[in-house]
């Protein structure tokens, strides 16, 4: 038996096994928390079946067969609702975690993956040859984007720009976190932004832009996309600053005050994600960054990122 608070698409509910609040930091975002027994159930059975993440990563299918175990010990419906809440333009978004059930980084990616698999289907990460990408930041770091700099704002932006595929999600999960002050992720819901009208209806929202990877992505493919376009005749974006090669001084212009808006913007959310938690966003009209980290020689953080399509 479940109590649901008509608000929000009527996704605050409290079952046996899980609830669904409204987010501490935002109206816009969901925060889920699933009952510590059911999790552990779950690992239990994942590690009686001996589905490692090898397996996760080899065969495919067995992706889905761990989502169908996730529901099986939270709740029949519990997918359903997890996919409805990433659909939903009012909100598109949610944390949840593993309620210190586990400390073990296999157990989350195999959690973060039945996730996922409710959601969509994840995109092959080319960074890491992998459905999934594992990266740390540090100190020290000679990378050729903002993802690995610790001390450098990481701009707002949408994943999945420089591909030819559809990135419609975004998972992204904290692993490890060492010796970090700083270091948020900035999330801004396209809604909530002041100035969106100004850049979507600009002559330039629908020009299509280059956009060619960095060598460490591994993709060798240039992309054109527009920035803005539409979804149920709702605004979406697709951006990111560092791998746009505008033409015209009037096209860096408009690309430079773009970034500027959505940085200064007083809707960006500073998120507060522990360690074994994890965010999935709608990737077609959330906007997320990462704040600078204050100076540490010993810091070490280390994420997990999944993305993909929606499944029709």
């Amino acid at each position: 038996m479940s109590t649901q608070t008509a608000v929000k698409g009527s996704f605050i509910q409290k079952q046996a096994n899980f609830e669904i609040k409204e987010h501490p930091q935002s109206e816009r975002l969901y925060h889920v928390e699933i009952a510590p027994a059911a999790i552990e159930s779950f690992l239990k059975e994942v590690k009686e079946k001996d589905i490692s993440v090898e397996r996760l990563e080899y065969t495919p299918y067995e992706r889905l067969i761990i989502a169908s175990l996730l529901e099986d010990h939270v709740g029949e419906g519990f997918g359903t609702i997890l996919r409805k809440i990433v659909h939903d333009r009012e909100t598109g978004g949610f944390t949840l975690g593993l309620e210190g059930v586990t400390k073990d980084t296999d157990e989350y990616v195999i959690f973060a993956t039945a996730i996922s698999q409710h959601v969509g289907s994840p995109n092959f990460d080319a960074m890491t040859n992998k459905y999934y990408a594992r990266f740390q930041v540090k100190d020290t770091d000679d990378s050729d984007s903002y993802l690995r700099q610790a001390y450098r704002l990481f701009t707002m932006h949408t994943d999945g720009t420089f591909v030819d595929e559809p990135t419609d999600w975004l998972l992204m999960m904290k692993m490890i976190e060492e010796n970090a002050v700083g270091g948020e992720s900035r999330l801004l819901h396209l809604d909530d932004w002041e100035e969106l009208d100004k850049y979507a209806d600009h002559p330039l929202a629908s020009h299509k832009f280059t956009y060619t990877a960095p060598p460490s992505k591994n993709v060798t493919q240039t992309v054109d996309r527009a920035t803005f376009f539409k979804v149920n005749d709702k605004p979406c974006i697709c951006y990111i600053d560092q791998f746009v090669y505008p033409e015209t001084i009037e096209q860096a212009k408009y690309l430079k005050g773009l970034s500027d808006s959505m940085e200064n913007d007083k809707s960006v959310i500073e998120l507060e994600l522990p360690v074994g938690d994890l965010v999935v966003l709608n990737n077609l009209f959330w906007l997320h960054g990462r704040a600078a980290f204050e100076k540490n020689k010993d810091l070490n953080r280390e994420l997990m990122r999944q993305r993909g399509r929606f499944i029709e």
